[in-house]
């Protein structure tokens, strides 16, 4: 981890939280341009994105404007959790980590050769809460990135391990 990572990513946190703060009704972030995608699929979390923000981020990043919110289905609303930044696939991880310390946000996967159980536990080695995140990885199949990159952040949580969990991912993941 390099010196500041810690205090530019809550920073990074904090503009979410101020950004994300007035789609806790969800019909606000359709009015501004959110679209849920697959709304009709069930899931544990939901992305609510908006194009024109991840268009821009292709180009530059701005905290403010987060590509897509995250929300839980609660009867027949929807409760805003947190937020997605992308970033386009051709970037480098030296241009991510001048977004988003990527001491802090984990953007490689390593699939395991053995199968998805190897994926989940306390500390895994393989999957989007590994360890691994170098192809230099055992024999498991590295994805440097899949179709670009994507961090989610959790800016209402109460500590900085829990704003950018890679477990709270994995647990909608499944």
């Amino acid at each position: 981890m390099k010196s500041g990572d810690e205090k530019r990513a809550q920073e990074i946190a904090g503009a979410a939280r101020e950004a994300a703060e007035k789609y806790s009704d969800y019909h606000v972030a359709l009015n501004d341009g959110y679209k849920i995608f697959l709304p009709n699929v069930p899931q544990k979390q939901y992305h609510f994105t908006n194009d024109l923000y991840a268009m821009a981020a292709a180009f530059r990043f701005n905290p403010e404007h987060t590509t897509s919110l995250l929300h839980e289905k609660h009867g027949d609303g929807y409760k805003l959790i947190g937020v997605v930044y992308t970033a386009p696939k051709r970037m480098s991880e030296e241009q991510l980590d001048n977004r988003i310390p990527l001491s802090i946000a984990h953007v490689n996967l390593c699939l395991p050769p053995g199968g998805s159980q190897e994926m989940v536990g306390l500390h895994p080695k393989f999957g989007l809460a590994g360890s691994i995140s170098t192809q230099d990885a055992e024999a498991g199949k590295f994805l440097p990135v899949i179709f670009g990159w994507m961090v989610h952040v959790y800016p209402f949580e109460t500590s900085p391990e829990k704003s950018w969990s890679i477990e709270r991912q994995h647990e909608h993941a499944d």
